[in-house]
C-alpha cells in the first residue's frame, strides 16, 4: 500500500520538526545564559558580603584600614571593589564582576552589603 502526498507537502513534517528542534535549543540557550548571569551576581554579592565583614573588623582602625581589607580580599576573588566606606563602625561594599565569556557583553553584575558591630 502506498501513500499519496498532496502536492507541495513532502517532507514538511520534517522541516517542521527541525524548526521545532531550533526553537527548543534556543530557549535552552537562553535559560543557561540567565542561569550564568544570576550565578555570577550571586558571586558578587558573596564576595561583597566577605568584603564587608573583612572591612567591619577593621572599622576601628579607619576607612583607609578597613577598605584595605576589602580590597584585598576582592582583589583575591578576581571581583572589583567598587565602593568601600564607613558609616560609624558598619563597613559598606560594593563589588561587581562581569558574567563569563561572551555573556560579559550584557554588562556587569553588582553586589552590595553591610556589616557592622552591633
Amino acid at each position: 500500500m502506498s501513500r499519496r502526498h498532496a502536492d507541495g507537502e513532502e517532507g514538511f513534517a520534517t522541516i517542521v520538526a527541525v524548526g521545532l528542534g531550533l526553537v527548543v535549543m534556543v530557549i535552552t540557550a537562553a535559560v543557561a545564559a540567565a542561569g550564568t548571569v544570576v550565578s555570577a551576581r550571586h558571586r558578587a554579592e558573596a564576595v561583597a558580603d566577605m568584603a564587608a565583614l573583612a572591612a567591619a573588623q577593621h572599622a576601628v582602625a579607619g576607612q583607609d584600614a578597613a577598605c584595605a581589607a576589602a580590597r584585598a580580599l576582592t582583589d583575591a576573588e578576581h571581583v572589583a571593589l567598587l565602593q568601600c566606606r564607613l558609616d560609624g563602625l558598619d563597613a559598606l561594599v560594593t563589588t561587581a564582576m562581569a558574567p563569563p565569556g561572551r555573556l560579559a557583553l550584557l554588562g556587569l553584575v553588582h553586589g552590595q552589603a553591610r556589616a557592622g558591630r552591633r
